[in-house]
This record gives structure tokens, sequence and C-alpha cells, in this order.
């Protein structure tokens, strides 16, 4: 400890007076300095290849968390539970008294966070601890920090080290503040949350403590440190996007960057993927729900592209290029890659290729792992007989990944997705969106405000229905106030005027099941097209303003996607009437949660957005407000 406390010391590190506490009583504890020394750490020791992750319960004797095994591609968890298999949407607890629109930690459990803080760091002395140092963000923006954890649940800190770069103890920066600190005790779920996935964030000052009080990484290894990033951002006024950005490249030359922002299950990581074709070459649109049947194009060539983001966009000011275009660089070290659309071999040959066989080890979770041998990142375990889990994930340093950019891009185009259900005349629903929408930007700031999440969520539990994210769909991370990150989006889509957005779903166009095929196909169309406006007679206002302007039509490479794919009450099976009845369910959505932003401190502007969009208001009202270049 004495060593460890003055080699800090000689680079002008302090700890808070309670981590020097806790690692000077704990049973023991390891510093840890590499992504490897925690992979043999996760197996409790070099020469295991099965661990399980187990602790006592005082009167509820032992209990298994996960049982980890080392594979020849990595490191394999999967908790023994189907709760911790998804992150849970309802996790974060604030417990300081700084401003916020979140459920307080007293007003949640109904007392002071300070005795179970307490408890907290009198169960971490009783334990073998791990200790390791990460920065969240890259090329020196973002937030530094330490994590202690109970050194059994090594696979977790390595999830955390993998995702926030960690910091070998002797390339510490001299006098580098501790931004941050995440305590990790997993048995607090059990003995004091009913088994829920709590993750506790305390804004001591200039320091963001988070207690971890699980081990499933979403929540706290991942969206904890999201959650410190967007605190210093509303403090200085600039966000963490909740996006993936491409780099696309067409078979003309022609490079558009995209970035695709959502709630959980938007396709955010599908947007980096490859179109997949058929067996005869050809590429499918959807398969008709009702009728079964399938409608395919011909493309002869593909796009190719440069992966950027998969989930998190560090728009720091010090990064913009006053050209228009907001610009974004990675605030991640390693993508957390749900890969649930995977379910046989040859449905993402990229992945696929990538994961087999990695330079380095990858973290699995949620996936069928023996010891010794190579997990398939389509072979999925089940949370019961014939029910595969919905949210098998693999954590994949981002620079093993091929064509990776790393520097900050300007964004071309910026998209929304969606989640949407099969939507008829008989079962209307809000699953009226077309292939793509163009969205005014004062509605791609209304879309980002309400953020649904969408049909069949695969990410969360219980994500079913339309639910809301909010603001810039990271809202569930954020610690603050809505309407400090409402204006902050504001400012953003204000100074960027050659930025363009579009709305694109997922899952269902009406009664087509078309997967995430319209954001490949978007991807491919604009980027064909490069700086090319749209013909006026291309498009018109949409049937429901809320969606912008729809296509009249759209042809790729000589390939005409038919107009129920762009104008969904055109469907036989949907009408004009089904349509309607669909866009009445978004307009009660968008009411309900636009309301709780209309607070004195919104921006002029934005209350005349909102105002417009309760009164019923048209396109090109909302093109009025602020003008598409």
């Amino acid at each position: 400890m004495n060593q460890f406390i003055s080699t800090l010391e000689k680079r002008g590190i302090v700890l808070p007076p309670a981590t020097i506490d806790i690692l000077n009583n704990c049973r023991s504890f390891t510093v840890f300095n590499s992504v490897q020394e925690l992979s043999i750490a996760a197996l409790g020791g070099e020469n295991n290849n099965e661990f399980e992750v187990r602790y006592e319960l005082p009167g509820k004797g032992e209990i298994t968390e996960a049982i980890v095994h080392r594979v020849r591609n990595g490191v394999a968890a999967n908790y023994t539970d189907p709760y911790m298999r998804r992150r849970d949407p309802d996790t974060m607890a604030i417990a300081d008294k700084e401003p916020t629109d979140k459920e307080t930690f007293r007003e949640r459990f109904g007392y002071g966070f300070t005795e179970l803080k307490n408890e907290t760091f009198e169960w971490l002395k009783n334990q073998d601890l791990a200790v390791f140092f990460y920065f969240a963000g890259r090329a020196g923006i973002g937030v530094s920090g330490m994590a202690i954890a109970p050194a059994n649940a090594g696979f977790f800190a390595m999830g955390l080290a993998m995702l926030q770069q960690i910091i070998p103890i002797d390339e510490l920066p001299g006098n580098m503040e501790l931004d941050s600190i995440i305590y990790v005790a997993p048995t607090f779920r059990h003995t004091h949350f009913d088994g829920k996935q709590i993750v506790v964030h305390n804004r001591d000052g200039n320091r963001h403590e988070i207690y971890s009080y699980n081990l499933y990484p979403g929540p706290s290894a991942k969206k904890g440190l999201y959650g410190a990033l967007l605190t210093k951002g509303e403090k200085e006024g600039w966000i963490t996007a909740h996006c993936s950005t491409v780099q696309v490249v067409s078979p003309y030359d022609n490079i558009t960057t995209f970035m695709h922002e959502g709630a959980s299950g938007g396709g955010k990581s599908e947007m980096l993927q490859h179109i997949i074709r058929e067996p005869n070459g050809q590429v499918l649109i959807g398969e008709n729900s009702i009728t079964q049947e399938r409608r395919l194009i011909n493309l002869p060539i593909l796009s190719s592209f440069h992966p950027v983001t998969d989930d998190m966009a560090l728009c720091h000011p010090s990064i913009q290029k006053n050209n228009g275009k907001l610009t974004v660089l990675d605030a991640e070290n390693a993508w957390f890659i749900r890969v649930d659309g995977v379910r046989e071999y040859g449905d993402d040959p990229f992945l696929e290729k990538i994961t087999l066989k990695p330079p380095t080890p990858l973290l699995f979770l949620n996936l069928q792992s023996h010891p010794d041998s190579t997990v398939m990142i389509w072979d999925h375990i089940e949370d019961q007989p014939g029910k595969p889990c919905p949210n098998p994930r693999v954590i994949l340093p981002r620079e093993i990944v091929p064509n990776v950019i790393g520097t900050p891009v300007s964004v071309d185009v910026r998209s929304f997705g969606v989640r949407t259900p099969p939507s008829s005349l008989e079962n209307p629903n809000y699953g009226i969106i077309g292939l793509f929408h163009i969205l005014p930007p004062a509605l791609a700031w209304l879309w980002r405000l309400v953020s649904p999440r969408g049909h069949a969520n695969p990410s969360i539990v219980g994500g079913t229905g339309m639910g809301s994210e909010g603001v810039g769909s990271y809202w569930p991370f954020a610690t603050g106030k809505m309407v400090e990150h409402a204006n902050i989006l504001l400012d953003q889509i204000m100074a960027t005027p050659a930025t363009r957005y579009t709305l694109v779903p997922n899952q269902y166009i009406g009664v087509w099941k078309v997967g995430f095929k319209p954001q490949l196909m978007m991807r491919e169309y604009l980027t064909r097209r490069g700086n090319a406006k749209l013909k006026r007679e291309q498009y018109q206002s949409a049937r429901c303003p809320l969606l912008g302007y729809e296509l009249n039509y759209l042809t790729i490479e000589g390939a005409k996607i038919p107009s129920r794919f762009l104008q969904v009450y055109k469907q036989s099976e949907v009408g004009t009437e089904g349509y309607d009845k669909g866009a009445d369910k978004l307009y009660d959505f968008f009411r309900d949660e636009l309301q709780q932003y209309l607070t004195p401190e919104l921006n002029p502007l934005g209350r005349q957005i909102i105002e417009a969009c309760l009164n019923g208001a048209s396109v090109e009202e909302y093109n009025n407000l602020i003008p598409m270049e």
C-alpha cells in the first residue's frame, strides 16, 4: 500500500481519504495495468479455464452471479440470472444535492445515501480488490478515473478496462485529477435492492462517484461513465452524443459521413454493418408479415465504409471546424456490440471474421461457451428453453476494427432511428414511417427530445411499447436537468446549418418486416448522391407532419423502391385510415413527452417549436422556424 501511494504521490496524484482507507484496510488489493492482466484475473488465475463469480450473502447463503470461461478468442461470461443479461432502464439514482430531474436516492428508497455509502466501503474492506486507472473519452477529451472492484469480478473489470482505456500506473499523467471513481459492490443488489441493477451517482464537487451494485457492464462500466461525460458536458455546454458514425464511400468515390442517433435498439451498431445479399445475389428489402411476399432488388455494387463511432461521440468545442457541420470523435476505446441479429453463419461476415480469431482477447456476454472452446457470435444462450437471450454482446476494441477512423470527422447526414411495430388498419400503430424521411432541423430537434424507445427493444428489460429515452436519446444516463440538455442540443443544431437530418425506421414499415434494411438502403442512396440535393418533386410534406418530408420515388442503381415502402398509406393493408390512426398515436406520444420541457429556462426558439407541435404545425411551419439549407 505504501509503495502504491508513494508512486502516486511522486506523480502528484491524490486519492480521496475514503479510497485510501479502503485500500489500507481491505484484505488485499492488486493494481492492474492492462486488459491482458484482467483477462487472467477474470478466471481467477492463469491456470484456470473456468471460474464462478460467487458471493456469500448474510442469512441467504452463497449466490453465483456469473460463470466465466477462458475461450480461444477471449473470455466468455454468462449470468445465471436472465434479468442480468439486459440493462434495466431504471438503474440510476442521484445521491447528491446538485440540480437534477432524476429521482434522487432519498426519494426512491426513503433514506439518505450516506449510510449505504459507508456500508459499501465496509463491504469493500472485507474483500480482495482489483484496482486500476482509466480514461473515459479520447484524445484528452473526457474524464479520468479509478475503479475499485472485488477481485473475483475480473470479467467486469476487464470489460470496463476495454471500454474506457486502462492506464498503466507508470503512464499516469503527472498531477492527474481523479474526475471519477467507480466502486463495485455486487452483493448489494440482493441485500438492499431486491435484485435490481442499481447504480448510484454522487457528483461530489469536481469528482463524479459511481456506485455500481451489479455486474452487468451496461449500466455502470459503460453508461455509468457516459453519465460522467454528460455531467461534465452539461457544465461546459457540450454533449457526448448517443450515436454511431460511419464514413461511407460510394462506387463513384463520393464520401458521405453519417451520424445515426436513437434510443437503445435504434440501429446504431447496425449502421456499421454490411448489407447481406440473398443466395441469388439480390438484396431483400422486406417481407410482408401477412402475405409472406418478399420484395428484392438488384444492387450490382455496394458502397464501402469506414467506422468512426459505435455508440458514443464527443461533440467537444475544441474539435469543431466551423464549416457548418457537426464534428465528432469517438468517446470509447472499445465497442459494446449487440449481435442478436446474427443468427447463423454468414449473417455478418465482418463481425464473424474479426471475433473468431481476434489479435487480442475479446469479452463475450450471453453467448454459448465451454472452456477452451471458440465462441460463435450466432450461438446465443437461452433465457429459457426455446427463448434465446435477445441481448448477446461482444466487446470489440476499436483498434482491431479494419478501416476504423480515429480522428474527428464532420457529419453530412444526421439520422435518427426508431424501432417500429407492424401496423395495419386492423391493428393500427406508429409503424407508419417510410424507408426514410427528410426532417427540417426543428423537427429533428423534437425527435431527439422525445427519443422513442420503440418496439420489441432487445437491449433493455421491459423493452416493449413506445416509451421515451428523452433528450438526445441519452437521458437515461444523464444526471442533470433536461432543459439544459435540450438547450445544448438546439444550440448545436443552430450552429451546424449544413448538416442534413433524416428519420429512419427499423423492424417494420407498415406490415412489411424490414429489419435494419431502411437505414442501410438510405446509406447507399444518399452516399451515391454525394452533396447533390434531392429534386423538389422527389419529396413532399408527409401526410403526418411529425414525419417531415416523405419521398415520392427512390431509385438506387436503376432499382426502383416500391412506393409502399416510402408512403405507408399506399399499402393496401394500411390505407389512409390505418395510417392516420398510427399518426394519432405518434401525436399523443409527442404531446405527452414535450410538456416537461416547457420550463422558464427553455430557449425561446425551443418554446416556439414545441408549442408549434402542440398546436399541430405543418411541415412548412417547422421549416420556417429553422430553415433547411
